[in-house]
């Protein structure tokens, strides 16, 4: 009978907490009440041990570190680089992505009325890098051009793309230094040679061959 009466007496109490819990975790749902790693008992320790197991919260962490660490160069400069985009598109000189890539863009240009490049259309390529504002593009000419400040690969001779840049330099600021370098040569910085000297000395015979080469490569 004793023995009886405490099997009895077990079971009670064991039925008796069961149903505490059972309510406790109930008014928890009910208030909408997350237990806190103190309130569970989980150390610093042990909750670091826990993140480091699950893969996704890991990755997440991680992700958000190199958010923190990543100065943000790249959002920027995407950014810039779609307003300029818009603002070009409808203008004589227009700019944009060539596909996908973003820091691959083709530029066409006319050439300015009243120079010996008049009539002609330019393409040029300029190349971003991930440091941009902060560093100059590349711009090229992809159209055959006969300027002393421009060679035959398309590389331009101008102080802006290069120790004079600077930040707050957009893309139509660029192409239209281009523009006013199409219509004034700088003969004292060259790039070739030979069409500096003929552009002092024989201006005459410059003009002649670059409105010729403008009408054969150009048109």
């Amino acid at each position: 009978m004793r023995a009886r009466g405490v099997c009895v007496c077990v079971c009670v109490c064991v039925c008796v907490c069961s149903s505490s819990s059972t309510s406790a975790l109930r008014d928890t749902r009910v208030h909408g009440h997350t237990p806190t790693q103190r309130e569970i008992g989980m150390s610093d320790e042990d909750s670091r041990a826990s993140s480091s197991s699950s893969s996704s919260s890991s990755s997440s962490s991680t992700h958000q570190q190199q958010e923190k660490d990543t100065p943000g160069k790249k959002r920027d400069s995407k950014a810039n680089m779609s307003k300029t985009s818009k603002l070009l598109s409808t203008s004589a000189k227009s700019a944009g992505p060539k596909g996908d890539n973003i820091y691959e863009w083709r530029s066409t240009i006319l050439g300015p009325p009243g120079s010996v490049y008049e009539g002609g259309v330019f393409f040029l390529d300029i190349a971003f890098t991930p440091d941009y504002p902060f560093k100059p593009p590349k711009v090229t000419f992809r159209t055959r051009i006969y300027h002393c400040n421009i060679n035959s690969q398309g590389v331009i001779c101008l102080d802006i793309l290069k120790d004079n840049w600077s930040p707050a330099l957009t893309i139509s600021k660029v192409l239209l230094s281009i523009c006013s370098l199409l219509t004034d040569c700088n003969p004292a910085d060259p790039l070739v040679g030979s069409i500096a000297t003929q552009y002092t000395t024989n201006r005459p015979e410059h003009d002649r061959i670059a409105k010729q080469w403008t009408k054969r490569y150009a048109t």
